[in-house]
């Protein structure tokens, strides 16, 4: 690969979790939106159930989410209970209508609950929720936050599948993003939930971290595998300290440049796939027998705020601070501060401050950036449905490939593809379909 080209494509664009991306939702979407939205969901609809808990015991650099610091237990036992109200105003929103095939638990670090409120989450959730006796579950885990008792909370909790965090285990790299974890502590970790019934384990690798090298990536991903994991997704490490004020608590002079960051993504790749781990999209990878990689043999796979999954649910309703929901009607996003949150949740108003309401054209746009992202390819056939704007858009994508000189895609009459050379800057042709791109004065992280 040419430094040219690295250089060129791996500028700043979005991760595409969503289209319309989020920086793009605005604050004519109100509670009274999402409560109309909501009493529309069809009596026969699958729901995906998203739960943040936004604390954690540390504050680790490298980390974009919304989260707090805390060591105290009284600030993460009063926002269950204003998650509670807000789980029983959106279940009267719904009206019973609609069943749930997956809840994930995401953070901050939600093993920061104790046992006794796993518990009552559960029963909370059961009691408002129609649940389906196959719901997927899932929780990301941190090994630091762990007993044995929340082991088996997780477990009566109904865990089928847990994502743990490990980013690198090169111990000057640990120091260096505030996350020392040994290797030792992090296979207690998957072992204890795989004694424990759990079908699935995640586990998530950082590229681009301060210090890293490609001897300490070969080193983190040989021990990795080791692990065994069903699932492993390789991020790219994303810097932005105008937006997370804590990145700048790492040193900037030991970041890889956009070069090393490429050569440290393709390394970390090919030894997943030495492995036996399938490549999923530009950023996962999954045993060949894993849910992950069926969907994908299968035209199945998925792209939403959690990354790849092969979650079919017809919505994604998102609970708890900052928490973002996916309707067909559009997307939702709640209060960010806890705060503030709190207290709209527990006056009885919802928590929807912002999002958006989804015309045809960013149906259509979305569906191509989606395909590209999850099958690198995207097909007149299945812009039939969008009509003349459908057809129109396929052949925007031919021009695209014919005019691409790097050979990055190509077309012929049916058939829009990225190539094995573009695959890794996906992103990047996917944001050539982004009729928002440049709006605003938003900030992405790298491409690679």
């Amino acid at each position: 690969m040419s430094a040219d080209l690295v250089s060129r494509y791996s500028t700043p664009v979005p991760r595409y979790t969503s289209y319309p991306t989020a920086p793009h939702f605005h604050a004519g979407i109100t509670p009274q939106t999402y409560a109309r939205w909501l009493g529309e969901v069809p009596e026969t609809a699958s729901i995906s159930l998203y739960l943040h808990i936004p604390y954690c015991d540390r504050l680790c650099w490298f980390c974009g989410c919304h989260t707090k610091h805390t060591l105290r237990y009284e600030p993460i036992a009063s926002y269950l209970e204003a998650l509670f109200a807000e789980i029983d105003w959106v279940a009267e929103k719904l009206g019973g209508r609609g069943r749930v095939t997956a809840i994930h638990l995401g953070g901050g670090s939600p093993t920061m609950l104790s046992a006794p409120d796993m518990a009552r989450l559960k029963t909370k959730l059961a009691s408002r929720f129609s649940i389906d006796q196959a719901a997927e579950i899932s929780i990301e885990i941190d090994p630091n936050d762990l007993s044995e008792d929340r082991f088996d909370a997780m477990a009566e909790f109904g865990l089928t599948r847990a994502s743990v965090g490990v980013q690198d285990f090169d111990e000057k790299v640990q120091r260096a993003i505030n996350r020392l974890q040994s290797f030792e502590q992090t296979r207690h970790v998957i072992d204890s939930v795989r004694q424990r019934g759990v079908h699935s384990v995640n586990v998530d690798v950082l590229y681009g971290l301060p210090y890293q090298t490609l001897e300490s990536i070969t080193a983190t991903i040989t021990q990795v595998l080791t692990l065994n994991p069903d699932r492993t997704a390789l991020f790219g490490y994303a810097h932005v300290p105008w937006m997370k004020k804590h990145q700048q608590m790492i040193p900037e002079a030991a970041l890889p440049d956009i070069h090393a960051r490429y050569a440290q993504s393709q390394l970390a790749a090919r030894l997943l796939n030495q492995g036996g781990m399938s490549s999923i999209g530009f950023d996962h990878f999954a045993k060949p027998s894993d849910s992950l990689a069926i969907a994908a043999t299968n035209g199945k796979l998925r792209r939403n705020f959690q990354g790849y999954t092969d979650d079919r649910a017809d919505l994604l309703i998102g609970l708890g601070a900052s928490a973002i929901g996916q309707l067909p009607q559009g997307y939702v996003q709640n209060i960010t501060p806890t705060g503030e949150y709190q207290k709209a949740v527990l006056a009885g108003n919802g928590a929807t401050t912002r999002g958006f309401a989804l015309t045809d054209a960013d149906r259509l746009h979305g569906f191509a950036i989606e395909a590209l992202l999850c099958r690198f390819a995207l097909t007149r056939a299945e812009l039939l449905p969008f009509g003349v704007a459908g057809d129109a858009l396929f052949e925007t994508a031919r021009g695209l490939a014919e005019t691409d000189a790097d050979g990055l895609c190509a077309a012929d009459a049916e058939t829009f593809s990225v190539t094995a050379l573009g695959r890794p800057f996906v992103r990047s042709i996917a944001a050539r379909f982004d009729t928002y791109l440049g709006e605003g004065a938003a900030r992405h992280s790298l491409a690679v």
